[in-house]
């Protein structure tokens, strides 16, 4: 996908109208259950959120919104179902920061990243933290490179799989900080933290959701966040941009699409009224805990960051040369 045909779907998607029949149909929208298909197993933050919104729905429609988990494949299997569902509003997708990965990683995709999808809202956004194994004697970013700089090659981070969002914001961090880890690819966070804490590896990107009780308990220890302010979960912490890297701002999200085609008025529909379910404190409160900051953004404004999205995963994609990925 070129920027240029991405420019072209956002111009093409912002000049689309408002027909009498749209409005009929927002008007009898929804006129029974919607399904919301997300790309991960029931628990973790994509579940978390997802619910959370799907129940507010609920109540704001007067029809049951449910949940359909649909794991595997890297988000490929729930993603290629939302695309080739009916376009009338009553499939919905929730997809996070792997969608934009992706396009990039994979020689082939059975979708396309952009035009098979409309843009609803980017509903929510959070920081990975740098976590290390106690036994480093490193306490901040710098003295972690230093570190290893002195030991090119014999320091391994974990992910939470090939091409997630913290194995390649971390080959980020290899490639500003000029140094050299070596990838450790785990099936998902729990088992990948099993084994930092062990100190069978010595570092990853985490979320704070998964190793907040490991930092409290001494079993990790945390140096920075990725995002590029900090956090107000831990607002002491630094950002890897105050650490040396102005440029460096990676974060997790989850966001809503609806298969290509459905009606504007639709989109307008559900966007309005997740962006009101995001703005209730008691969601706020609820991802806020989760280390997720609600955002509730326009399909416009979720347009333009998919599109910056894909832009910097390419490049750290070829940068770090990582293989392409059969699905």
């Amino acid at each position: 996908m070129t920027p240029a045909r991405i420019t072209a779907c956002a111009l093409l998607s912002a000049a689309i109208s408002l027909t009498p029949n749209e409005s009929a149909a927002q008007a009898g929208f929804p006129n029974r259950a919607v399904r919301i298909v997300i790309p991960s197993p029931p628990g973790g933050g994509t579940d978390l959120v997802s619910r959370t919104v799907a129940q507010r729905l609920t109540e704001t429609w007067g029809q049951p919104v449910i949940v359909d988990n649909r794991p595997g494949a890297n988000g490929i299997i729930a993603t290629d179902f939302g695309a080739k569902s009916k376009p009338d509003g009553h499939t919905l997708l929730v997809v996070i920061a792997i969608h934009a990965i992706n396009l990039s990683l994979y020689r082939q995709l059975p979708y396309d990243t952009v035009a098979h999808f409309a843009p609803v809202s980017l509903m929510a956004q959070y920081p990975f933290i740098l976590t290390i194994h106690p036994s480093l004697p490193a306490k901040s970013v710098r003295e972690l490179i230093s570190l290893a700089q002195a030991r090119p090659g014999q320091l391994s981070y974990a992910s939470s799989g090939n091409g997630s969002g913290p194995h390649l914001g971390f080959e980020l961090f290899k490639t500003m900080a000029k140094v050299d880890w070596v990838h450790v690819p785990y099936k998902g966070a729990g088992p990948a933290n099993v084994d930092l804490m062990a100190g069978q590896v010595q570092a990853m990107f985490n979320n704070f959701a998964a190793a907040i009780a490991h930092i409290k308990s001494g079993r990790l220890r945390v140096l920075a966040v990725t995002s590029a302010q900090r956090s107000p979960l831990r607002p002491d912490l630094p950002t890897l941009a105050e650490s040396g890297f102005p440029e460096f701002d990676v974060t997790g999200w989850y966001a809503l699409l609806a298969p290509a085609g459905t009606p504007p008025a639709i989109l307008t529909k559900v966007q309005t009224d997740v962006a009101g379910a995001l703005r209730l404190p008691a969601v706020r409160t609820r991802l806020s805990s989760e280390g997720a900051e609600p955002v509730g953004s326009t399909p416009e404004e979720f347009e333009k960051f998919l599109a910056a999205e894909i832009r910097k995963w390419a490049k750290v994609i070829k940068d770090a040369n990582v293989p392409p990925q059969s699905p």
